[in-house]
């Protein structure tokens, strides 16, 4: 399922504006060969390496080719490793990366707190390190960091779930004509060793809370802690199997159903659609519920138009895989990367400089113009549900 994103969604425009100040600096030879199969010598450039977690999931494909493909249009040769979301794999894979020489790396991490042997090899060969979307923590070797206004993405999810049941408008208002409720949410949060899951199940809780609290929303499990709703490694088995076991212990009487689910990200809502459809919801009278999500992924974006799925939210990977870009040659040039939050990100040992992107929540009624017409996906990819190779 990879494919040359840049490529196919015309981001070659990266190598204009604040890149073009990199590919003169680097001689704008072209990419390097390398570890990461780019043509060319790559003298000028270097190698970065380029960690990456797994391939499991449409995001993270996209992700390495978008960053591969700038740095390799900065003039810099690249080693791309996906680690199958494999501590072990991915800590082997640094390693190797720093021994054949990178001269910076550009990280996301399975296990943000596994990764302080390699940091520590990292910051002994004066090797930056740019942690990618997911905090690295317990480490002072991390220089920087790129990510997504995460508790922002948190709100955002909370916001489109009050939406979507009828409690809030459309500009994230208490609606006029709200129904009465109550009504019966269940909550999941993404992967403990993730630091965003942290920042995304606060950010939604901060809207939800004060709905609980004056029982306008009822969690009939009673599963509100991060720690008990949270699904290891974000998978979708995982998130489905939650669903089933909540279904056969809080639902299974009939005379309650689920009317909302708070879902951080498209591959768990994808999870719990499954298991509420095997339960019968979305047929005759038993109405799927409000489910969110996140990434905006193909495969859910199909499904938000089938009205299984009720909302998204759209990090544009491609300004992440941007940003990335960005701040390593700022760093290979010698200069320090722009941070536009410097307070935020506190990895237990430090602050990490950070530069924070926006986002979107996308739910049918918008979702042409954010996904379609931004080029972000094709209308036949929305169609199939499946990206184009």
């Amino acid at each position: 399922m990879a494919r040359k994103l840049w490529a196919k969604r015309g981001l070659a425009a990266l190598a204009t504006g604040a890149m073009a100040v990199s590919l003169a600096a680097c001689g704008g030879e072209g990419a390097g060969g390398g570890a990461g199969g780019g043509g060319g010598d790559g003298e000028e450039g270097g190698l970065v390496g380029v960690a990456m977690p797994t391939q499991t999931y449409e995001r993270w494909i996209a992700d390495g080719d978008a960053v591969k493909t700038g740095l390799e249009e900065a003039g810099y040769d690249v080693d791309l490793q996906f680690a199958g979301d494999d501590i072990p794999t991915q800590q082997s894979q640094i390693e190797a990366m720093i021994s054949k020489g990178a001269e910076a790396l550009i990280i996301a991490s399975i296990d943000g707190t596994a990764l302080g042997s390699q940091l520590e090899q990292a910051a002994a060969a004066d090797i930056p390190v740019i942690s990618y979307d997911r905090l690295i923590r317990d480490s002072e070797n991390v220089d920087f960091y790129v990510t997504f206004d995460n508790y922002e993405v948190g709100v955002q999810q909370g916001t489109s779930l009050l939406t979507g049941l009828g409690v809030l408008d459309e500009s994230g208002e208490p609606a006029a004509d709200a129904p009465e409720g109550p009504f019966n949410i269940e909550l999941f949060a993404g992967s403990p060793d993730d630091n965003n899951a942290g920042f995304f199940f606060d950010g939604a809780m901060s809207v939800l809370q004060p709905y609980i609290d004056d029982e306008t929303l009822v969690v009939p499990s009673e599963q509100t802690e991060f720690g008990t709703v949270a699904i290891q490694r974000w998978e979708q088995e995982g998130a489905q199997s939650r669903m089933e076991d909540l279904l056969t212990s809080t639902y299974s009487a009939g005379d309650t159903n689920v009317d909302g689910v708070l879902a951080p990200a498209d591959v768990l809502s994808r999870g719990i659609i499954t298991a509420l459809e095997n339960s019968g919801y979305g047929k005759g009278d038993l109405d799927m519920p409000i489910i969110t999500g996140q990434d905006a992924e193909a495969a859910s974006a199909k499904l938000i138009v089938d009205g299984k799925q009720y909302s998204t939210i759209f990090k544009d990977t491609r300004l992440l895989a941007e940003q990335a870009v960005t701040a390593a040659t700022s760093f290979l040039e010698g200069n320090e990367p722009e941070a536009n939050d410097t307070e935020t990100y506190e990895n237990g040992v430090k602050v990490v400089p950070s530069y924070l992107l926006p986002t979107v929540i996308v739910t049918e009624d918008n979702l042409e113009a954010e996904l379609v017409e931004s080029g972000y996906l094709t209308e036949d990819e929305v169609a199939s549900g499946q990206v184009d190779e």
